[in-house]
């Protein structure tokens, strides 16, 4: 744990407690102990505390126990010269830091400073709020109440709403921003870049007065729920509304009553997947606040230079990761971004679900059986005239960028009707769970996802396959880099679990294909020795596979790398890979256990299987 990190979040906790009890005690006196207090349309009072301690705030009076418990959490700043374990103190600090600042943002509220006001803002979406100061119609304000002002919390209906799309897939998790990019055009970058994988983003914080909310307004960026980049606010406070809506989370879909922190807390962990980007210069309160993200398991990446914390532990990959922007490798400021956001993606384990294959054909299973006869035909690759191999083989997460789809050589536009040409496809993929054995299973799955596409057919694998792409197809539009577009979109979306990056290389050059069928041969060897060498008692766990129950409910195959599913469609290790994918899925390993008999290969695990 880092000493700096550990002083200035504790010292920057410190600072926000009592300025909490300052502001309290000030309300307490302005307007009374009994004046309501409450977030607008929410059911969880204030949602921190309440997830936190499972106190019902309600009235201004109820605050003081909350800051009591804050001040409890504080510890003083870590001693120059002697060595101490931070960690603890520090998260403390953090949490501390929380619930003094949604208690100084509920106080807010008590005197109409929350929304925060933003003259000339337009909000599309957000959070309908009931003063006529704010307008919604029935004052002198803005006619539609979204205007003028920033979002505030986040309602309890557009949780819900976000909800079914964070459990199904199709939003993969949330980003909570605090500060200002470099400039307008990497601010816009950045939330782009979020936004094509929807990712829920949350604004907050500003650098110098500058806020990268005003950054995205002065571009014309629009924010609300309808764009899913919520706005909460120009300073760092706000960004408290981001775990407020993350506690909130636990409560309503994880059935968490108030009061259940750890459970809370371990849910976020393990459910919601999020994660703090700093943008710009890191103040001691923005030390202070990010401990409390981290509480919640959600890493903190910086475009500056700071201490980083590297080991895993209460974050499921690297606590706090700097990444200083100019010294990205990146050709200009916008690939910089593109590959910061990418960073942040990796660090906190981010799926991202591509639903949509993006190419100019139909595309879905239905076509998986489609013929192209030679009449028909535009090209064909590989076949008796040309040759066609798939390569696909791991690599390490920064060797690579996700999406980067690579046609090196020419296209076959200059290539006559029912021509051919050489052609090789070879896919790098790069994942945290991705392991090389992996690799042959995975490759396999080329032939289905390009046979997806109407239109084109595929046949074989490895350095026999053969690939025609059909006249219609051609004229709608259909070239070499949309093989790279459907096997980037199907690897997400089918082997998520995985796999994290995906590059495609589509290679028609003479030289480079003879250069890379020569490597993806050997590769072919290499995979055929390793499993014409592994035996049975070589590895600790063979797996059940239950994949025909919907046809034989009572029949269940033991896999081992020396015996195959009866159907003969599964080896070891494609059981293997598809238990990483699905813990829960129909392949479950069995621990081998003792040996009863070497001979006819009975061992203790097996048999209790099959018992």
């Amino acid at each position: 744990m880092s000493r700096y990190i550990a002083t200035r979040a504790i010292r920057g906790a410190n600072a926000l407690v009592t300025e909490a009890e300052r502001m309290l005690h000030q309300t307490m006196a302005d307007k009374g102990s009994e004046t309501p207090v409450a977030f607008p349309n929410t059911a969880y009072y204030l949602p921190l505390i309440f997830g936190m301690t499972g106190q019902q705030i309600e009235t201004v009076g109820q605050l003081g126990p909350v800051l009591q418990q804050a001040r409890s959490l504080l510890h003083p700043i870590p001693a120059p010269n002697h060595w101490t374990p931070y960690l603890g103190e520090t998260l403390d600090s953090g949490m501390a830091t929380l619930l003094a600042a949604e208690v100084i943002e509920a106080l807010r509220f008590v005197y109409g400073l929350q929304p925060e006001p933003l003259s000339g803002f337009h909000l599309a979406g957000g959070t309908s709020f009931t003063s006529p100061d704010l307008g919604n119609g029935n004052g002198d304000g803005a006619p539609n109440g979204h205007d003028g002002h920033l979002n505030g919390p986040i309602d309890d209906i557009q949780l819900r709403t976000w909800g079914i799309q964070l459990v199904d897939g199709r939003m993969p998790g949330f980003a909570a921003i605090v500060g200002a990019a470099k400039s307008n055009e990497v601010a816009v970058k950045i939330v782009r870049e979020l936004q094509r994988r929807n990712i829920l983003t949350f604004l907050s914080g500003n650098v110098n007065g500058r806020s990268i909310i005003h950054q995205l307004n002065e571009e014309g960026v629009e924010l609300g729920y309808d764009t899913y980049t919520v706005p909460f606010g120009t300073d760092t406070l706000s960004a408290i509304y981001a775990l407020g809506f993350a506690v909130r989370s636990a409560l309503t879909f994880g059935g968490m009553k108030g009061g259940m922190s750890r459970e809370i807390l371990m849910y976020n962990k393990e459910r919601v997947f999020a994660f703090v980007l700093a943008l710009g210069e890191v103040d001691d309160l923005k030390y202070a606040a990010a401990a409390g993200a981290i509480n919640f398991g959600f890493p903190v990446i910086a475009d500056t230079v700071i201490p980083e914390i590297l080991p895993t532990g209460v974050t499921t990959y690297e606590h706090v990761v700097s990444m200083p922007f100019n010294e990205i490798d990146g050709t200009d400021d916008l690939e910089r971004a593109e590959l910061l956001v990418q960073k942040c993606i990796e660090v906190r384990g981010v799926k991202v679900k591509v639903s949509n294959v993006p190419v100019p054909v139909p595309y879905g299973s239905a076509f998986e059986g489609e013929v192209v006869r030679k009449s028909d035909m535009r090209v064909e690759f590989g076949g008796k005239h040309s040759r066609c191999f798939e390569y696909l083989y791991m690599v390490d997460l920064d060797d690579i960028t996700d999406g980067k789809i690579e046609v090196v050589g020419p296209n076959f536009d200059d290539i006559g009707a029912q021509g051919h040409m050489d052609m090789g496809i070879v896919v790098e993929v790069a994942g945290r769970k991705m392991q090389t054995d992996f690799e042959p299973v995975l490759e396999r799955q080329v032939h289905y996802f390009v046979n997806g596409a109407s239109g084109v057919q595929h046949i074989g694998q490895r350095d026999i396959a053969w690939i025609r792409i059909s006249k219609a197809a051609a004229d709608k539009g259909f070239t070499l880099e949309h093989f790279g577009k459907i096997l980037h979109a199907r690897f997400h979306g089918e082997f998520g679990a995985i796999v994290d990056k995906v590059q495609v290389k589509v290679i028609t050059d003479p030289a480079l294909h003879a250069e890379w069928l020569e490597k993806a041969r050997d590769a072919y060897n290499e995979r055929n020795e390793r499993m014409g060498t592994l035996k049975d008692d070589a590895v600790p766990e063979f797996y059940t596979c239950t994949l025909c129950q919907s046809f034989a409910p009572t029949h269940v195959c033991i896999v081992s790398p020396e015996r195959l599913g009866l159907c003969g469609a599964y080896n070891w290790l494609d059981c293997k890979a598809s238990y990483e994918i699905n813990p829960t899925g129909p392949n479950q390993p069995i621990l081998l256990g003792d040996t009863v008999d070497p001979v006819k290969g009975y061992w203790t695990g097996t048999n209790d299987v099959a018992v």
